[in-house]
C-alpha cells in the first residue's frame, strides 16, 4: 500500500476561515434538504460539481465560513451521518 501523506503534523488553520466540503448524494433536492438540516440558515454557497454517468449520484461543493476546529468537524460529522448524504470529502 502506498502512503500518500505520512505526516503526523496537524492541519494548522487560522479561524474563522472558509472551508469547502464536497458532498455526494443521490439527488440535488435531498442534498439541499440535508444541508438545511445540518447548517440551517448559516450563510453558505452550494455549487454543482459533477454527476455520475448514469445519473445515480450528484456531487456538489458546499463552501462556508467555519468558526473553529470543533465547528468544522461537527459540520463534517453531521453531514456524513445524514441519511441523504452518501459521502463527504
Amino acid at each position: 500500500m502506498e502512503i500518500i501523506n505520512d505526516s503526523k503534523e496537524k492541519l494548522e488553520l487560522i479561524y474563522p476561515c472558509s472551508w469547502s466540503y464536497k458532498l455526494i448524494a443521490s439527488e440535488v433536492e435531498a442534498l439541499k434538504k440535508a444541508i438545511h438540516d445540518v447548517i440551517s440558515e448559516r450563510e453558505h454557497k452550494l455549487t454543482h460539481s459533477k454527476s455520475s454517468k448514469g445519473g445515480k449520484y450528484v456531487s456538489m461543493n458546499l463552501d462556508m465560513l467555519v468558526h473553529n476546529e470543533d465547528d468544522r468537524n461537527f459540520i463534517y460529522e453531521a453531514l456524513k451521518a445524514h441519511q441523504h448524504i452518501k459521502m463527504v470529502l
